[in-house]
């Protein structure tokens, strides 16, 4: 408390002589709760989404026979809105034909055929079998009520592990690959 009032020397002091009456504050606010506030003047009421692709038009028009001078189509700054299932997102393009090709056209572009996957041996199938199928005994045993033997967790335990462990011994290093420094600029 001390400190707010230390704050408080700098500022200009409250009214004199007035106290804040906070519950009439709070009466006025429950009063007013609920009730829209006036459109400030000028303001004019928001358009129905049917008529969102319609230009806006002034309610206060002038007199009949005065002169009107001429407006354009649309306000200077404004932004387009279209109605729901109305704009430009509705085109579509036409369909090729192959009129649309000349003799350098080659048509469509069609993906050479990928490498085909290195060959694995039996270690790396095993680790791997190990690596996913160890989680996945595990989460098959919890699911179904098996009992969690002694077996059961050391083949699913041990063998993410084991697996995981092979996996990791058998990465290439940059060390393996001598045609390839890797590490930077060769000078």
């Amino acid at each position: 408390m001390a400190e707010h009032d230390s704050d408080r020397e700098d500022r200009e002091p409250d009214e004199k002589g007035v106290p804040f009456d906070e519950a009439a504050a709070w009466a006025a606010i429950v009063a007013g709760y609920g009730d829209e506030p006036p459109d400030p003047p000028g303001a004019s009421p928001y358009k129905p989404v049917e008529d969102l692709a319609l230009p806006a038009m002034e309610e206060d028009a002038a007199e009949p026979g005065a002169a009107e001078e001429p407006r354009p189509a649309q306000p200077l700054g404004s932004s387009v809105s279209f109605a729901p299932g109305v704009g430009p997102r509705d085109y579509t393009a036409p369909e090729p034909s192959e009129d649309d090709f000349d003799d350098d056209d080659e048509g469509h572009f069609v993906p050479p055929e990928p490498p085909p996957l290195p060959d694995s041996d039996t270690t790396a199938r095993f680790a791997w079998l190990g690596v996913v199928g160890g989680p996945i005994l595990l989460l098959l045993a919890v699911l179904l009520g098996w009992d969690m033997t002694w077996w059961l967790a050391t083949l699913g335990i041990g063998g993410f592990l084991g697996g995981f462990v092979t996996l990791v011994t058998r990465m290439k290093t940059d060390d393996d690959q001598d045609d390839d420094p890797g590490r930077g600029a060769v000078v």
